[in-house]
C-alpha cells in the first residue's frame, strides 16, 4: 500500500488528473470486469484481519450538537445554575468565570441499560440497548472550519484524504456498479470538498457526491449522471473510443497510476448511469418504511430520505457512506450561540430518521455489520456563551455514539468532568476514534500507509489508539 510518487509531475500527468476530475463531475465512465480482476484501484482488497464491520455510516451533525443536552446528563448544572464558575474557555485559553447554564430539557432513563437520554431524542432513546456511547471525545480545533477538516481527515492545516477515501483505498469496492465512498448533501462550507476528497491518493478513492447542503434530497442526484442527446448505443460507441484512445496514450510507458486513475474513472462513472437511478428511487419501498424514516412528514421528511438513501447504498455495497444534517456553510445547523432552543428543531427534524435507519439496519440483519456512528465536530459548553442563552463551541468534552460493527451494546464509554466541561476518563481522542473505525473495518491504522512526497502517510497521522474497550 505504498506506491511512490517520487517524481515530478510531468504534462501526461497533469493531463491525467485533469481528465481524472472531469470523469468525477461528468460521470462518464466505471471499471471494467477485466480491471476489476486485476490491478485496478478499485479491486477489493483483503483487510490486514479479520473485520467485525463492513461498511460505516457516518451520521455528521454539523455544527456540535451539545451533549450536556442530549445523551451526557450532568446534575452539576442543575445544582448549580446561574452560578459564576471558573473554566478554562477553549476558544480563549484563559480561565475565567463562567455562569453555568442548566439543560432546558429533561432527561429519563431508557432500555435495559438506563442510559439517560434527554427528551429531544425519544425515538433515538428506544435504541440505547443497542448503542454505544463514548463520553470522553476531544478534538483538535475550537472553529468549525478546522474542526470538520481534523473530523473528517485527521488534520487542520494540511490538504489530507478524508476517512471515506482512505477506506476506499485500503478495502475496494464490493459494487462493481458503484464507488466505495458516497457522500450525502455535503455542506460547501467549513472544508467543503476537502472533507470527501482524495488528496494524494489516486483520485479515484474521492467520495462522490449527491446534492449539496441546503439543496432538498427529491432535487439532489449525481450530476451529469443521464445524456438524453444521444441514443445509448451511440454514447457506448463514443465511450470505447475515448477508452481506447486513453489505454493507447499509456500503453509501453511506466506505470502512471494518475492516468490509470482517470481511465478508471471513466468507466465508474460510465456504469454508475444504470445503477445511479435505481440507488435513489424509494418508490417501491413499503409505506411503513418510509413512515418509519419520518417521510410524508414536514419536520422529517427531508433527513428521513437521506437516511434511506443510506441504507440503500448499504445494502449495495458502498463501504463509506455519509449523511449530512446541516444548514449551508455558514450557518451549521447545530451551532446554536445565543439561542440553544433551536436545538429542538434539529432533534426533531433528525431523531425519527435516525431511529428509523437503526431500526431498518437491524430488521435487515445489517446492522451487525454496518458500524453507524452518530456525532458533530465538536461539543457545545457547560455554561452560557456571554452570560445568554446559547453554548459556544467545547473541543475538550463531548459524546458521539456508534451501533453495530462490533461494538458493544448498551454501553457507555469515558466521562467527562461534573460539569461535562472536559474529557477526564478514558480520553477519547479524534484520531483514536478514526483508528477503532478502521480497526472493526479490519485494517491497522499504523499499516495502512501511501508514500508520497518522499514519506509515508497514515489516516491518523503518527497519533491515534485503537479503543479497545468499546469492542464487543
Amino acid at each position: 500500500m505504498t506506491p511512490n510518487h517520487n517524481k515530478a509531475t510531468t504534462r501526461r500527468q497533469l493531463l491525467g488528473q485533469a481528465a481524472c476530475g472531469f470523469g468525477s463531475l461528468a460521470l462518464t465512465g466505471l471499471l471494467s470486469e477485466s480491471a476489476l480482476a486485476g490491478s485496478s484501484p478499485l479491486a477489493e482488497k483483503k483487510p490486514h484481519f479479520a473485520p467485525k464491520a463492513k461498511r460505516i455510516i457516518f451520521i455528521f451533525m454539523q455544527g456540535g450538537p451539545s451533549h450536556v443536552d442530549t445523551f451526557n446528563y450532568k446534575p452539576r448544572l442543575d445544582k448549580d445554575n446561574g452560578k459564576k464558575i471558573k473554566f478554562r474557555v477553549a476558544r480563549s485559553r484563559k480561565v475565567t468565570a463562567e455562569r453555568v447554564m442548566k439543560s432546558p430539557w429533561s432527561f429519563k432513563p431508557y432500555g435495559k441499560c438506563g442510559h439517560l437520554v434527554s427528551e429531544l431524542f425519544p425515538n433515538i432513546a428506544g435504541h440505547v440497548d443497542d448503542l454505544c456511547f463514548i463520553q470522553s471525545m476531544h478534538t483538535n480545533g475550537v472553529a468549525h472550519g478546522p474542526s470538520t477538516l481534523f473530523l473528517h481527515t485527521g488534520a487542520t492545516n494540511l490538504v489530507r484524504p478524508s476517512i471515506g477515501s482512505w477506506i476506499s483505498y485500503g478495502l475496494g469496492t464490493e459494487n462493481d456498479n458503484l464507488p466505495a465512498f458516497m457522500t450525502i448533501n455535503p455542506s460547501q462550507g467549513n472544508g467543503g470538498p476537502r472533507n470527501y476528497a482524495s488528496a494524494f491518493l489516486p483520485p479515484v478513492h474521492q467520495g462522490i457526491s449527491i446534492g449539496k447542503a441546503g439543496q432538498p434530497v427529491t432535487k439532489s442526484a449525481i450530476r451529469h449522471i443521464n445524456n438524453d442527446r444521444y441514443p445509448a448505443d451511440l454514447r457506448k460507441r463514443q465511450f470505447d473510443l475515448l477508452q481506447a484512445l486513453n489505454r493507447q496514450q499509456v500503453a509501453g510507458e511506466q506505470p502512471d497510476e494518475t492516468m490509470e486513475a482517470a481511465i478508471e474513472s471513466f468507466e465508474l462513472a460510465y456504469r454508475m448511469q444504470t445503477a445511479a437511478p435505481d440507488l435513489a428511487d424509494i418508490s417501491a419501498e413499503k409505506p411503513a418504511i418510509l413512515e418509519s424514516y419520518g417521510i410524508g412528514k414536514k419536520e422529517t421528511d427531508e433527513f428521513g430520505r437521506q437516511c434511506l438513501l443510506a441504507r440503500r447504498m448499504a445494502e449495495r455495497g458502498v463501504r463509506y457512506i455519509q449523511v449530512n444534517y446541516s444548514d449551508n456553510g455558514d450557518n451549521p445547523a447545530w451551532d446554536q450561540h445565543s439561542n440553544l432552543k433551536l436545538h429542538a428543531k434539529h432533534a426533531k427534524a433528525s431523531d425519527k430518521p435516525v431511529a428509523g435507519l437503526l431500526a431498518d439496519l437491524k430488521n435487515r440483519g445489517l446492522l451487525e455489520d454496518t458500524l453507524v456512528w452518530w456525532g458533530g465536530e465538536f461539543g457545545r459548553n457547560p455554561f452560557a456563551q456571554n452570560n445568554g442563552t446559547g453554548r459556544d463551541h467545547n473541543p475538550d468534552g463531548f459524546t458521539v455514539f456508534l451501533a453495530g460493527g462490533g461494538v458493544k451494546k448498551g454501553f457507555s464509554y469515558g466521562q467527562t468532568d461534573e460539569f461535562g466541561h472536559t474529557a477526564v476518563e478514558n480520553k477519547v481522542h479524534m484520531h483514536d476514534l478514526h483508528a477503532t473505525a478502521l480497526h472493526l473495518l479490519g485494517m491497522d491504522h499504523e499499516k495502512l500507509t501511501y508514500r508520497y512526497a518522499g514519506r509515508d502517510f497514515r489516516p491518523t497521522d503518527v497519533y491515534g489508539e485503537v479503543v479497545k474497550g468499546i469492542i464487543a
